[in-house]
């Protein structure tokens, strides 16, 4: 027998795909797998942010800045709401550093899926890769808004405080925030176009529920302040402003309060986006 007949055809590799039943738990593996995929739509989305812009990525300072300067005259100038003594525009501007990122979070990845209809329909990948990458490319809109932040507290002379290395973990529970609303809004998205509409009043009204334009430390303690722990984001932008400037330390009550509900808005969102992945490309 020759050597070409003795050898034997390399084995192919088969993917079976079937659809997810019930509350399928998220299958993380196939992620990872996929990780190439989502590194690339990491890139895209950063890439074609400010695509064609005048300004470019300065809109990622900008716009918290200018909402810093208008908060900064409404609430401090006119309204005189206090600032735990600290310099008015490093009070707004701390604050709003973790909220745009959950804001515009919210917004791309609820969106997300709708808009990358053409790539759901053609191509198999683990649908949560969209909405995953939505979200995570806004840290580096976060990162240069952070330069900022150094900046001005240099300029007023305010130093971080010893509990600057929490700083990661309120970014990390924001991330939670953002991908579990993300995927509730995307998946809801795909059947609902009218979500769409309601998200932009959704991120609004929560800006005000959120101690963005004033400190938490305003709400009564006891048990109001622990139902206003239910705001995932109340304990996300007081314990920021926390870790930089010292002021308006946040309970533990307060903070694991709304960690608990954080994990749970992304528990959740997972498991309802995973239960309606299989109908995407359909309904899309």
């Amino acid at each position: 027998m020759s050597a070409t007949a003795e050898k034997k055809p390399p084995r192919s590799l088969v993917t079976v795909l079937r659809p997810t039943r019930g509350w399928g738990g998220v299958n993380l593996a196939e992620l990872w797998r996929y990780r190439e995929l989502v590194y690339f739509l990491i890139w895209r989305d950063v890439k074609v942010r400010y695509k064609q812009t005048l300004l470019g990525a300065a809109w990622a300072i900008l716009k918290p800045f200018f909402s810093m300067v208008v908060f900064a005259l409404v609430f401090g100038r006119l309204a005189k709401i206090p600032t735990d003594g600290a310099p008015a525009p490093i009070f707004y501007f701390a604050g709003l550093l973790p909220w745009v990122f959950f804001q515009d979070g919210v917004t791309k990845a609820g969106g997300s899926l709708v808009s990358g209809r053409n790539l759901i329909t053609k191509v198999y990948f683990p649908r949560l890769a969209i909405p995953l990458a939505s979200v995570v490319a806004g840290l580096v809109d976060f990162a240069l808004a952070f330069l900022v932040l150094l900046a001005m507290m240099a300029y007023y002379g305010v130093a971080l405080t010893g509990a600057g290395w929490t700083l990661p973990l309120f970014l990390l529970l924001a991330m939670a925030t953002a991908l579990g609303v993300g995927l509730w809004l995307g998946a809801l998205n795909v059947a609902y176009r009218d979500v769409g509409y309601v998200t932009p009043f959704l991120v609004q009204a929560w800006l005000y529920a959120s101690p963005v334009a004033y400190s938490a430390t305003l709400i009564p303690e006891g048990t109001w302040r622990l139902l206003y722990g239910l705001n995932p984001m109340a304990g996300v932008v007081q314990g920021f402003r926390w870790a930089i400037l010292g002021t308006g330390a946040p309970s533990w009550e307060f903070l694991g309060l709304s960690s608990l509900v954080s994990l749970v808005l992304l528990i959740s969102g997972a498991l309802y986006f995973r239960r309606m992945e299989r109908t995407f490309a359909d309904v899309v």
